[in-house]
């Protein structure tokens, strides 16, 4: 991958910024069957078609590194765009890390509406500080708690688990205040590490779960729903500077339209994919939400102290009046109406 990346950054100096509208190179992590990968495919579709002498290379499944890889690869103009995880992201942009904010959105809908709106915005022009372009916001899901062994209904049944989390500051603050130890790790890396019993369990959307094969590892799924991710769709900021306004368009509405389909096939992939894991062996069990909820209100407490005005924007928002969150779950179906577009 190196060699790759070594010949990619070669070809990038040589082409110069009149190539790069046309040389697109479109990284992501996922693997086939995940929504994520199929919106790539159309955003790569949607894309070429707006602009017509666009040649688009998706790389799914990290063959050009893990989500932190290609946000520095984004930056350095080596890849034009990425797909990528708000954990990695966070770590380049800190406040995008809150929208993991424990049981922050009621149902995905909600989140979907916070991310559209200022919100996104805000994000948008904290990452242009960062060489980062936010072209729109897919979905990553709501997340759940596997284990190898058994599940976890009460906190008391997490706690000194050893559990694999996304290199997401937030959400290590949620696991350490659930008594587990948590460790971040690439989401690459983590089948094989769970294999070799580095980890008892880790969290992730069922969608990730299952198209990873993770609960072939972890059978034992508790539904905790404990916190929303997005996909951010991100540019480099060089690359996205470079073009002109129409083919600037042409980027921003492939990536609402493909994310209306990756939304809508996240939003329906848990309802879908329940019934599919249990025939395959998976026990899942109810968590006892309100007792989650109790054990992570620290969390507020303290990401409130460093970004009080965020942190009550993203509660009033997301519909909170006090308190620590209100829950997550699917929710209601989106509405067909509207152009659902991410925020610009």
């Amino acid at each position: 991958m190196k060699a790759l990346l070594t010949a990619l950054i070669g070809a990038t100096i040589m082409a110069g910024t009149a190539a790069e509208a046309q040389e697109v190179t479109f990284g992501h992590g996922a693997n086939p069957g995940n929504p994520r990968f199929v919106a790539a495919e159309k955003w790569a579709e949607l894309f070429k078609a707006c602009s017509s002498d666009a040649t688009v290379n998706v790389a799914p499944s990290a063959t050009m590194g893990d989500d932190a890889e290609m946000l520095t690869s984004a930056q350095a103009g080596v890849i034009q765009v990425t797909a990528n995880s708000q954990g990695a992201m966070s770590q380049i942009v800190p406040e995008v890390g809150l929208l993991g904010l424990p049981f922050l959105f009621k149902d995905l809908p909600t989140a979907w509406k916070v991310l559209d709106g200022d919100v996104g915005k805000m994000i948008d022009e904290r990452s242009q500080e960062a060489g980062l372009k936010v072209l729109g916001f897919w979905d990553n899901g709501i997340r759940q708690v596997t284990h190898v062994s058994k599940n976890v209904p009460e906190p008391a049944d997490i706690k000194g688990m050893k559990i694999r989390t996304p290199p997401d500051e937030l959400r290590l603050a949620i696991f350490e205040a659930l008594g587990t130890s948590p460790a971040p790790l690439a989401f690459s890396e983590l089948p094989s590490a769970l294999q070799a019993g580095v980890f008892d369990g880790q969290e992730n959307p069922l969608t990730n779960i299952y198209s990873s094969k993770i609960h072939e590892i972890t059978p034992f799924i508790t539904l905790t729903n404990h916190a929303y991710e997005a996909t951010p769709v991100l540019a480099g900021l060089s690359w996205w500077e470079g073009l002109d306004d129409a083919t600037k368009q042409c980027a921003l509405d492939a990536t609402a339209e493909a994310g209306k389909m990756q939304r809508q096939l996240s939003f329906e992939a848990d309802e879908k994919l329940k019934p599919m894991m249990e025939k395959e062996g998976v026990t899942f069990v109810e968590a006892d939400r309100q007792a989650y909820v109790d054990a992570t209100a620290s969390v507020y407490d303290t990401y409130a102290e460093r970004y009080p005005d965020l942190v009550k924007a993203l509660r009033e928002a997301a519909g909170q009046s006090s308190g620590s969150g209100e829950g997550s779950s699917s929710g209601e179906a989106p509405q067909a109406s509207g152009d659902g577009a991410p925020a610009q």
